[in-house]
């Protein structure tokens, strides 16, 4: 016998219109898709989670009562973005209201046994938490956890959660600033939403609830892990307590340790263990990130009770006056600044989508680093990442401005709460603690970086400074973590079209160029639809800074601003959106990140990227890219021919780029664009041939690729992948200058996330969607595009 409930729920039988929602007639809503069906005959039975489906409407008084007749509600599909969004023309009003999800669930008893807990990852911007009809918990600012215990709450029938999300701007909380009456005060929107996943766990009631790993003197003999455990009793334990740690890399034990104690009080006790023996552990590195996997046993009276898993990597990082050493061997930085959000849910992507962003930095973009801008990311994309071999500058919520009093007591927690949730990480080299382009805050930014030298003595702290009054500012003192010194350098030109200058790096302090190039040097707009002279600018422009912070060993590196195109409604926008990022809102490479991606050793596969377009049709220059054509490549010699005729040989400009590993070939490429020659171009490393690429100037063979990033998802409801739709010649290059409207459809248990009906013209021939499986619904997902006077493909996704 068990005493869990059976049969049909009574909140169901109760509520018949809700029957037929939860059934195969349900409407998603919101996320930007359309209609699809979803299928919930019954509430789930939570364990670990409750799954993708909720139920999402506009606030009322009431809704968060247990009986609340939801019947009318929508069901939604979490991550959620509460407003259907496009890829422009966001609208910051949509989305600033108060809003309320519901779900319904059944609790195991063996969950009511124990200790229960609440965890949201992230809600935008504000949340209050109702279980059963009462309150149990509060969190304001969008971009860390919000946990709390419900240990005794849990009914042996239908459970009631309600999320009330609180979207409005004007809330004291990091980055929002009451004080400013719309949130073009900072740069990038925030759509609302329950946009990162909820859990509902089980623990003893006596567990660890958390293990931080610290590492001492990694590059010596005598290297060790430090576990720092946090064990919470709910009441007094008399007898022995044992936590034993194990430390295994590739599947083989290679270290193990344990701590006695006898007894424990009531609440939380600090205990450590120490793991030494740990010659033979594999170093991380960025060509080889080798994780270790540590895992903590808790046992009282000889019982085990809990373990707790902890996946880090054994790595030195340091920053100096001359330069970053990882693992003491000296690195120039390279890399981006990323932003989280995507085009029509916002931030609401699941971990698959958030992973894919750290793939394309590391493996499109040859990106050693990434700045996490502005505020703490998915923890998905800080486990790819990991995986990856990326460094990371992870930093608390804020923009350009410090609020009053309250706001800075926030920001502490948040500097706590990051640090905190992240520190495992071995991706993480420095901490922001201090709010982007703020200067002064001596007593704010003492306890925060002091907060975080406690929290974490194996990393510095920094803060991005801009400006002349930012350049030379004072440094601010960190008592046990050193400091670095960022600087977000827009020094332009003198005069416009000669390379772009950085300062020189401050002298007696670890400097690392924080962002440049952006929107405020060259011009205001990389768009595809912006003139080929416009988009060609922009891979020199990165390449001029990037090669500027390789000439001298003083600067730790250099992180260009910035990855993908994002939202904002400040300053150099248009229409919503900001286009400074070498790859567009939708991910897809724009010719800026030609020179990104030329960056890599050609072992790893050799690059041929034009900063053109081989085009002469309407709005193409008639005659050709120009004299000053610029190619890039890894290879050690390029053979240019047109129309068959003589080849010509051009080599890397090294006198203008002495610094760069692989300079951009600069070509002569005059030619007469009424014959519509053909392009051909040859990469040559040790006198052979490593790859060939060919350009057709005749668009009687154009097509519109349409390919997926994965070919299967997990049919739980969340599970999502991108679809890429681009106009491209017949030798796969892209074709600039598309027209007419591309339509844009799914069949199969999918939800299509994105607009049906794409002006393919004004988004300059590349776009996306993402489709989003159904729960419990396999099967074969197809994306299909047609267009008027294009061919077209699809795409198929396997649902399992």
């Amino acid at each position: 016998m068990t005493d869990e409930p059976s049969g049909r729920a009574p909140w169901l039988a109760a509520h018949p219109r809700r029957g037929f929602l939860l059934g195969a007639g349900a409407v998603l809503a919101g996320s930007g898709a359309l209609a699809a069906a979803l299928s919930r005959p019954a509430p789930p039975v939570a364990r670990d989670g409750f799954g993708a489906d909720w139920l999402f409407g506009p606030y009322t008084a009431g809704s968060t009562d247990p009986d609340f007749d939801d019947s009318a509600m929508a069901l939604v599909s979490v991550p959620h973005c509460v407003v259907p969004l496009s890829w422009q023309d966001w609208d910051p009003s949509d989305w600033q209201h108060v809003w309320v999800y519901r779900q319904h669930f059944l609790a195991p008893a063996q969950l009511r046994r124990n200790r229960a807990f609440l965890q949201f990852d992230g809600v935008l911007s504000a949340a209050t938490v109702y279980l059963n009809g009462r309150r149990v918990a509060m969190r304001s600012g969008g971009y860390l956890p919000l946990r709390c215990e419900v240990t005794g709450l849990l009914t042996d029938k239908d459970n009631v959660l309600a999320v009330v999300v609180d979207g409005r701007w004007q809330q004291n909380t990091p980055p929002d600033l009451p004080e400013f009456p719309h949130p073009t005060a900072i740069d990038f929107y925030q759509p609302a939403g329950l946009y990162r996943e909820v859990r509902l766990t089980g623990v003893p009631q006596t567990y660890l609830s958390d293990v931080y790993a610290q590492q001492i003197a990694v590059l010596t003999p005598n290297r060790e892990v430090l576990l720092h455990c946090t064990v919470d009793s709910a009441k007094a334990v008399k007898g022995p307590v044992r936590l034993t740690a194990t430390l295994s890399q590739h599947g083989a034990e290679v270290a193990s340790s344990y701590t006695d104690l006898t007894g424990l009080p009531k609440g939380d006790t600090q205990v450590t263990v120490s793991l030494q023996g740990l010659d033979a552990v594999q170093l991380w590195d960025l060509d080889d990130p080798a994780l270790c996997d540590i895992l903590v046993t808790l046992a009282v009276d000889g019982r085990k009770v809990h373990t707790y898993p902890v996946r880090t990597g054994l790595r030195d990082a340091q920053f100096t006056v001359d330069g970053f050493r990882l693992n003491g061997r000296p690195l120039k930085l390279f890399g981006l600044n990323r932003h989280q959000w995507y085009p029509f849910v916002g931030g609401a992507m699941p971990d698959r989508v958030q992973r894919r962003d750290a793939q394309l930095l590391k493996e499109e973009l040859n990106c050693t680093m990434v700045r996490c801008s502005h505020y703490p990311q998915a923890t998905a994309f800080l486990d790819a990442c990991d995986e990856l071999g990326i460094l990371v500058w992870e930093e608390l919520p804020g923009w350009d401005h410090v609020g009053d009093t309250a706001w800075q007591e926030l920001a502490v927690r948040d500097v706590h709460d990051m640090i905190v949730r992240d520190r495992n990480h071995p991706s993480i080299i420095v901490w922001g603690t201090r709010v982007n382009e703020t200067l002064g805050q001596y007593a704010l930014y003492g306890r925060t970086d002091q907060l975080a030298a406690e929290l974490d003595p194996m990393r510095p702290c920094t803060g991005a400074v801009a400006g002349e009054r930012g350049y030379v500012s004072p440094l601010y003192p960190v008592k046990a973590a050193g400091g670095v010194f960022s600087f977000n350098d827009y020094s332009r030109p003198r005069p416009p079209g000669s390379p772009p200058p950085l300062r020189p790096p401050r002298r007696g302090v670890p400097y690392l160029v924080s962002e440049a190039i952006g929107t405020l040097v060259g011009s205001a707009y990389f768009r595809r639809t912006d003139p080929p002279a416009v988009q060609r600018e922009q891979s020199m422009l990165h390449a001029w800074v990037h090669d500027h912070a390789a000439s001298d060993p003083r600067y730790s590196g250099l992180l260009g601003w910035c990855g993908f195109d994002y939202p904002s409604g400040w300053y150099h926008h248009y229409r919503g959106v900001k286009y400074p990022g070498v790859m567009d809102f939708f991910r897809i490479p724009k010719l800026g990140a030609a020179f990104y991606r030329a960056q890599r050793d050609p072992s790893r596969g050799a690059v041929i990227e034009p900063a053109f377009y081989w085009d002469f049709g309407p709005g193409s220059p008639p005659d050709g890219p120009g004299r000053d054509a610029i190619i890039w490549s890894n290879c050690e010699v390029l053979v240019v021919t047109v129309a068959g005729k003589r080849p010509v040989t051009v080599h890397p400009d090294r006198a203008r780029f002495p610094h760069l590993a692989y300079p951009p070939f600069p070509v002569d490429l005059r030619v007469n664009g009424r014959t519509r020659p053909e392009l051909t171009v040859e990469g040559r490393i040790g006198g052979q041939t490593v790859l060939r690429r060919r350009f057709s100037a005749d668009p009687a063979y154009d097509t519109i690729a349409v390919t997926a990033d994965d070919d299967q998802l997990v049919a739980d409801g969340a599970d999502t992948t991108r679809v890429a739709l681009r106009l491209l010649d017949r030798y796969g290059a892209p074709r600039p200058h598309a027209r007419g409207v591309l339509a844009v459809s799914a069949t199969g248990p999918g939800v299509l996330i994105g607009d049906p009906y794409l002006d393919f013209g004004a988004l300059g021939g590349a776009a996306a969607v993402w489709v989003r499986s159904m729960r419990g619904t396999p099967g074969t997902i197809t994306v299909s595009a047609t267009h008027p006077f294009v061919n077209t493909g699809s795409a198929t996704i396997e649902s399992v």
